[in-house]
């Protein structure tokens, strides 16, 4: 691949950047953790080995190659395991295996294998706070008698009411409707109800019983014995709920309303969660190569976000409110900021994710201005649909700058090739529980999960030789497709190879953070990080450039603009001060 575009002349414009004091030091810790680029696959969407039309563990490995030659440190593997795919996997019905959808242990093992020739770790999606209705414990629930410990394994409850008609209390799905369903006892009477926060295929785990807790710890050193270099924890701040089981006024997702803060929300964040999390990183500990474990904790604030990465708890955590942040100067920064306040003040490092397979792809999120999605929501053909050239535009920018801001980040496959949603995706080709449980209220995660193009002349667009897909690919998807941009040097995936490997050989993912201020030009976000100028134009005219080296630019036409000493709209650039 070509080099970055760099010149050996500096921008002489005297825009008014002033430096401010450092913010953020420079990591003392080494590990490799504290700096890494990850790089999640969505399985049924990667790569189709078979021609089945899904994406499986061998057409993974096949192409791990290339994801290594990008520059990231290891590959997050959404769920593989034996399940009835209601939820795309996350209603699992054995931790311990490999579901045939997708190959076999073996297929596994050559993965985790090959990974490690190729320098990259492997960390895997543990879905803890709930399993499938398939998985054999609940099943023995189904059968035992209320109060049994078979029953003790979840959350079953008598109904209230003289008949139990109604539920133990008004806690809802995430995915819609009540969160409560009604089994029968063996005589075909109404029987208790169970908990499950997503679908009614998903009931929830009693992580208060020990017993669940030794199950879980089972699987971590199962796979850790198989090589895995450690987990996403789903749903993690979900594990516990609060004794008593309380009925709440607040929203069924936890987010903040008057006089219901996250923080009162009984099924989320309850402290006991730091003993398990505790207990199992004295388990990675005890495994060579570090092995990572990171939460999907969607808490707030920051500060109690903190709490999950303290000395002892998990290694990282992902980044909500910096996902959730607009196209918006002030947004960004402060988020930035109030981000590394607070996990610095844990010596934890902080991880930045713009995409991943529950929300709109920033391509499409940045198309369309000032509009806010909700986690968990796409945009659907009856959506007002994204200006997908200012998506993308913005989309380059705002990574390269995210890849330019000192600790971890994450990327979601195909984010690399400057992908969007599949927008116009018609509703009898949907299979997100989502919009099946709102009757398509909600218009769900489907348009983000669409599998990824590899060749432009071949079928499915190279993902499968046999031309199915399990999600249908939009119109043009073959223009994206990964052998045309390995060809263009302008393209997104030379842009995300370039800035991979000067982040890693400039020490950005270790480094320090100072803010630029610059109040001529209140659409501008700059930073120096070490020796390196990350500024970020987010308005709709070109702005001068600060002096400096010129390293790397987001858009093709970048260079032109910095002959005259600026940064274009909608566009990043890193400079070496």
């Amino acid at each position: 691949m070509d080099e970055p575009a760099q010149s050996s002349t500096s921008s002489t414009n005297d825009a008014p950047y002033e430096l401010q004091p450092v913010t953020h030091i420079s990591s003392t810790g080494q590990q490799w953790w504290r700096r890494a680029v990850i790089y999640q696959i969505y399985p049924r969407s990667f790569k189709d080995s078979t021609g089945s039309g899904m994406g499986d563990l061998a057409g993974i490995t096949a192409e791990l190659p290339k994801i290594a030659a990008l520059g990231v440190d290891a590959i997050w593997l959404s769920p593989f395991f034996p399940s009835p795919q209601h939820d795309a996997g996350y209603d699992v019905s054995d931790y311990r295996g490999v579901d045939p959808l997708f190959g076999t242990m073996d297929d596994a093992k050559t993965l985790l294998s090959t990974a490690k020739s190729l320098g990259l770790r492997v960390i895997i999606d543990i879905v803890p706070n709930h399993c499938s209705s398939e998985h054999h414990l609940f099943k023995a629930a189904l059968v035992a008698a209320p109060g049994s410990p078979d029953r003790e394994m979840f959350h079953f409850a008598d109904g209230l009411g003289e008949d139990g008609n109604t539920p133990p209390n008004n806690w809802q799905s995430l995915f819609g409707s009540s969160g409560w369903t009604r089994v029968s006892n063996p005589d075909g009477a109404p029987g208790q109800y169970y908990f499950h926060l997503f679908d009614a295929t998903q009931p929830d785990f009693n992580w208060r019983n020990p017993a669940v807790q030794k199950e879980f710890e089972d699987t971590l050193r199962f796979w850790l014995d198989a090589g895995a270099g450690g987990f996403r924890i789903d749903v993690a701040h979900a594990m516990f709920k609060k004794l008593g089981l309380p009925d709440w006024g607040g929203a069924p997702d936890g987010t903040p309303r008057p006089g219901f803060p996250f923080a009162d929300a009984p099924m989320f964040g309850q402290p006991e969660l730091h003993h398990v999390f505790a207990r199992w990183r004295e388990i990675c500990d005890e495994y060579p190569d570090e092995p990572v474990l990171c939460a999907e904790a969607n808490v707030r604030p920051l500060s109690r976000l903190a709490d999950w990465v303290a000395p002892g708890q998990m290694h990282q955590s992902f980044n909500f409110d910096f996902l959730r942040t607009l196209w918006d100067r002030d947004a960004l920064a402060s988020v930035i900021s109030d981000s590394l306040a607070a996990f610095d003040s844990v010596e934890a490092p902080t991880t930045w994710v713009l995409s991943n397979h529950d929300v709109s792809r920033h391509a499409s999120r940045f198309g369309l201005d000032g509009v806010a999605l909700d986690l968990g929501d796409g945009i659907g053909p009856r959506d007002p649909q994204p200006d997908m050239g200012l998506g993308l535009a913005r989309a380059r920018a705002s990574t390269l700058f995210m890849l330019g801001l000192p600790g971890g980040a994450y990327l979601y496959q195909g984010e690399e090739l400057g992908l969007g949603d599949h927008t116009t995706l018609e509703d009898r080709y949907r299979q997100d529980p989502t919009f099946l449980r709102t009757d398509g209220a909600r218009i769900g995660r489907d348009g983000c999960r669409v599998p990824i193009p590899w060749a432009h002349d071949a079928p499915a667009a190279g993902f499968s030789p046999s031309g199915q897909s399990w999600l249908p690919q939009p119109a043009g998807w073959e223009e994206f497709s990964r052998d045309l941009q390995e060809q263009d040097p302008h393209s997104t995936l030379h842009l995300y190879h370039n800035a991979l490997r000067l982040r890693s050989e400039l020490g950005l993912g270790l480094g320090s953070l100072a803010f630029y201020a610059n109040p001529k030009l209140p659409e501008v976000l700059a930073i120096r990080n070490g020796n390196t100028i990350n500024v970020l134009n987010l308005g709709n005219s070109p702005v001068a450039l600060p002096a400096g080296e010129l390293l790397l630019f987001s858009s093709p036409t970048g260079e032109d603009y910095a002959a005259q000493g600026l940064l274009e709209a909608n566009a990043a650039a890193w400079l070496r001060a």
